[in-house]
């Protein structure tokens, strides 16, 4: 008589999960490792004194005022430079005569760096919060355009041509034509001007926090310019980098959720 052992068998949702810790548990170990030979009073972080910085900053709460600060300012940049983006890419993709015109102009601003208008952005709105704003909707404005332009000139002009033959107006063939068929191409457009959005409120919050002596701005970025420049506090650093990974890893996570539900023909 045989007897037959069940063995627990791991889903495949757990083997992702798996796949997706070993490699951070695996610097993890390697950090702690190469941090336990160094000298007792080094200024190194650890994984350990990270964590000891985090819970600290957290309980202060000075953690996620800067976070929410920072997040508070990425949405209202990212919201004008995607109205923006979509204004100006929707009339650049139906309107060649219009694109050949603005495109050049477009052309010359968008390899100018975020950080290049800074000290025009300050001269114009100070160190404050709408330097840093004038900083995330540039940077969120043109791969917004870009997208929209790109996918509003390849729907198939058949389909608006059918629909002004049945007498459909304008606004009508917008709505139901020419942006349900750009979508794909807006909600990528979307996502990659968050995630640079993101990316410059970190940079103005460091760039303007150091021009206003570290006191002006608040947000992640400026907390960081104040543990750099006056605490020297790399653990309260390394914190605030992990942070700012994190945050843009679920910000970019939600895009992918709101993709799928939003076009989902193509999943």
């Amino acid at each position: 008589m045989s007897v037959t052992i069940d063995r627990p068998m791991v889903t495949s949702s757990g083997q992702a999960l798996l796949r997706a810790l070993a490699l951070p548990v695996a610097l993890l170990v390697v950090w702690q490792l190469w941090a336990l030979t160094l000298p007792v009073d080094t200024r190194a972080p650890s994984p350990a004194s990270t964590a000891e910085a985090f819970v600290r900053m957290s309980a202060t709460g000075d953690l996620p005022l800067a976070l929410l600060q920072s997040i508070g300012r990425v949405l209202s940049g990212f919201a004008i430079g995607l109205v923006l983006g979509t204004v100006l890419g929707t009339a650049m993709g139906t309107s060649p005569a219009f694109r050949r015109n603005i495109e050049p102009i477009v052309e010359s601003f968008r390899p100018l760096a975020p950080m290049a208008i800074l000290p025009i952005a300050i001269l114009w709105f100070g160190t404050g919060t709408p330097a840093a704003l004038s900083l995330v909707g540039y940077a969120a404005f043109f791969p917004m355009l870009l997208s929209t332009a790109q996918g509003v000139s390849r729907v198939d002009r058949k389909l608006v041509q059918a629909a002004r033959t049945m007498g459909v107006s304008r606004l009508r063939i917008a709505a139901k034509v020419i942006f349900p068929a750009a979508l794909p191409s807006m909600v990528l457009g979307a996502r990659l001007s968050m995630g640079v959005a993101w990316t410059a409120i970190i940079a103005a919050e460091l760039a303007v926090g150091a021009k206003s002596g570290g006191g002006a701005s608040g947000g992640i970025g400026e907390m960081m310019f104040v543990f750099y420049s006056y605490s020297i506090d790399m653990n309260g650093i390394v914190v605030c980098m992990i942070v700012v990974g994190v945050v843009a890893l679920l910000i970019d996570r939600l895009f992918r959720l709101a993709e799928h539900h939003l076009i989902p023909w193509r999943h």
